[in-house]
């Protein structure tokens, strides 16, 4: 079976368990979204996979082989983290040609194309790059490298918004033109929510959602309105979270909402990603 498959994988640090009794499928040719809070597992998700970090128990297989210590199985996926593998005395242009004859593939001419739409030197070395232009050079090696699956772990670090623009425009460009697998982890949710179709939720280790981006946006709602009339109407609903300001409040909710049910006075809208993100992984999302 094509994709990357996690089976029942789980992983502990000093006796805290990071990630615990994961089961996953990615696909190929998606671009998935893998969100989280702060030490809910991404990054220690996506070093398994990889083989940076190996599981506690659970396997990982890549294209139906074994991900742990198969050479083959490894070169069908690349990493994008924060850590920086390459020699600090390494010039970018070297980083490309040894990226290349490691993977068995690399696109050197489209990534001096991309150097110079971000106004990257390639001949400058590894320590003589901001950390703006040190996430740069990784992201052209991402995009340019020839594997069927691209991780991409913080991928804007450093960057700004003109930069970051540039990158979602070339990954979209990348994924039309040559459909693989891309896993975005970041925290700049509103910025991928156009690109990503999967979307999954890690918290506390485990998975709390999987599903396809329109399913996941289509699943909650919001309402506002005067603070007695939202409790009303909010009794007995699926609430996973709620701001109040004044006499006003604002309820996010799971679930289809009937319009017929929604009194006057009550405003009705969709939630966005971001906030349904951030209610379901808060406390009082978990709750509900």
């Amino acid at each position: 079976m094509n994709g990357i498959e996690i089976r029942g994988v789980s992983k502990s640090f000093a006796g805290l368990r990071a990630l615990d009794d994961i089961t996953l499928t990615l696909g190929e040719g998606m671009i998935y979204g893998l969100l989280g809070r702060n030490g809910a597992g991404k990054s220690t998700l996506l070093n398994l996979i990889t083989n940076r970090l190996f599981p506690d128990e659970g396997e990982i297989f890549i294209n139906g082989e074994p991900a742990a210590e198969n050479d083959r199985a490894q070169s069908l996926v690349y990493l994008m983290g924060e850590k920086d593998y390459y020699p600090d005395a390494m010039r970018v242009r070297d980083v490309f040609r040894w990226t290349g004859n490691f993977y068995g593939g690399f696109d050197l001419e489209r990534a001096g194309e991309f150097c110079e739409l971000f106004g990257l030197d390639q001949t400058k070395k590894i320590q003589q790059l901001s950390t703006g232009y040190r996430s740069i050079y990784k992201i052209i090696t991402a995009l340019c490298v020839d594997v069927p699956y691209v991780l991409l772990d913080e991928p804007v670090l450093g960057l700004d918004a003109n930069h970051r623009e540039l990158f979602y425009k070339l990954l979209i460009e990348q994924y039309a033109a040559e459909p693989r697998t891309f896993v975005l982890s970041t925290h700049l949710i509103e910025e991928i929510a156009a690109l990503i179709e999967q979307i999954v939720v890690i918290k506390n280790g485990r998975i709390i959602r999987d599903e396809s981006c329109e399913s996941l946006l289509a699943s909650g709602y919001t309402v506002a309105g005067k603070a007695g009339d939202v409790d009303r109407f909010i009794e007995g609903k699926n609430v996973i979270g709620t701001d109040t300001l004044g006499g006003l409040k604002t309820a996010y909710l799971l679930g289809r909402p009937n319009r017929d049910e929604v009194p006057q006075g009550i405003e009705l809208s969709r939630i966005d990603l971001q906030k349904l993100f951030i209610e379901l992984t808060n406390e009082q999302g978990a709750k509900k």
